[in-house]
């Protein structure tokens, strides 16, 4: 049960960077993605970026609860709002 858990965190953040990582070569332009990132938090969305990443974990969420994982599918759940809390936490900062 809680390596169910476990599991779906991992995978529920291995998503959201591949997420981060396609949605800045997509809006990037063909920039190094670095220099993507370092645009984003100069021009104030940065988070944005992030939340754009987190659209992956709606796929192995549902994938998850498809496949009866529910314990892997509260995983993905967990690290999508520690996501969005985070990314609440860094618009304030």
């Amino acid at each position: 049960m809680k390596k169910d858990i476990f599991i779906g965190m991992l995978i529920g953040l291995i998503a959201n960077a591949i997420g981060l990582f396609l949605a800045a070569n997509l809006l990037g332009k063909g920039d190094d993605f670095t220099v993507v990132i370092d645009a984003a938090a100069k021009e104030g969305f940065l988070g944005k970026l992030i939340s754009l990443g987190a659209i992956l974990n709606l796929i192995a969420f549902f994938i998850f609860i498809k496949k009866r994982q529910d314990y892997r599918a509260r995983g993905v759940l967990l690290i999508t709002v520690f996501i969005a809390v985070f990314t609440f936490v860094f618009k304030l900062f």
